[in-house]
């Protein structure tokens, strides 16, 4: 049966991790709750990604930008070339979601900085988050398991769900009004959370970060959504590659007191300062299987020197349930 896919927040989960402590009563939902929903949802498909399932590889490089040791004393800041493994995705568990999707697209990095030290980033296209509280994420991956007798979910239940759940409402009502880009080089990318970032003296700034392609973000019309055959975008992706690098902007929003720092459904304004410090540069896709960026657990944990965690409830969530998962997948489960 075809499976319908979830909001690229509906992260893969593993089995056996309780919350992070500090979170709230009512969000104290455990990975094993969340990966067996999915699993319930989408069924599984053995040695493969709980969520994000179908994707893309590439590699490149970053190059930083030294005025970015203002904020941030990371090695990802020197101005010299730091090795990338990409991975571009859709969401959910189901290996078939059409490109045509009206849903989120993802990008994954590795940085290999100097000295064997990692950074993760793992985003998606949407400026804000589905979910506040790791709740949402059960609750609507319950409210979206498809109907036996339909293959779809049920709408009443959906309907339910987001009446029950408004930190749920701003991504989905910027996936309505934005359909999704024609190639993974016409979008750009969020960090979605707050991070920390850490000068050479321990000071600490509160940003947000994105990635703007230089190719320009694009949409696909509504023709071409009812067009396109199910499968495009990683050809598309290794094709315009062939003719020539594809970059990325990364940009840093500079928090003020005051801005959201633990909420990721809640953008900040649009008046904030604005920094570049750095660009992205893919030189080669290809194909997941086999490739550099298929084993790897995208952590969002993974940091180095100079950047850190805040105490999101989500962005703490994720980290836990993506290694049960990657271990789940690394069993061959």
């Amino acid at each position: 049966m075809q499976r319908k896919d979830l909001p690229s927040w509906l992260l893969a989960a593993g089995l056996g991790l309780v919350a992070p402590l500090g979170m709230a009563a009512q969000d104290e939902v455990t990975p094993a709750q969340v990966v067996a929903a999915l699993e319930d949802t989408f069924g599984v498909t053995p040695g493969e990604r709980r969520n994000h399932i179908k994707g893309t590889c590439a590699l490149g490089e970053f190059v930083g930008q030294p005025t970015a040791a203002t904020w941030s004393r990371s090695a990802l800041f020197s101005g010299e070339p730091v090795p990338v493994v990409a991975r571009l995705s859709l969401p959910g568990g189901n290996p078939r979601i059409a490109d045509t999707a009206k849903s989120v697209r993802g990008m994954a990095l590795e940085f290999r900085l100097p000295g064997g030290a990692l950074q993760h980033m793992t985003m998606i296209n949407t400026p804000v988050f589905g979910a506040a509280h790791p709740k949402t994420f059960l609750d609507q991956i319950v409210a979206q398991k498809p109907d036996p007798a339909t293959g779809k979910p049920d709408p009443a239940r959906l309907e339910a769900f987001r009446a029950s759940h408004p930190d749920s409402r701003a991504q989905a009502q910027f996936l309505a009004e934005h359909n999704p880009p024609p190639s993974f080089a016409n979008s750009s990318y969020f960090g979605i959370h707050t991070f920390k970032f850490i000068d050479a003296t321990g000071k600490t700034t509160l940003v947000r970060w994105r990635f703007v392609p230089e190719d320009g973000e694009k949409s696909l019309s509504d023709e071409e959504l009812k067009s396109l055959p199910a499968n495009f975008l990683e050809e598309r992706l290794i094709q315009r590659i062939a003719q020539g690098p594809v970059r990325w902007n990364m940009l840093v929003s500079i928090g003020q007191p005051g801005d959201p720092e633990n909420d990721p459904t809640v953008a900040w304004p649009e008046n904030r300062e604005q920094v570049k410090v750095g660009t992205l540069t893919l030189t080669a896709a290809m194909p997941q299987k086999g490739a550099a960026c298929e084993k790897i657990n995208f952590d969002p944990l993974v940091m180095a020197e100079g950047i850190a965690p805040t105490d999101d409830p989500i962005l703490q969530f994720r980290s836990p349930s993506y290694a049960v998962s990657f271990a789940k997948r690394q069993a061959g489960q």
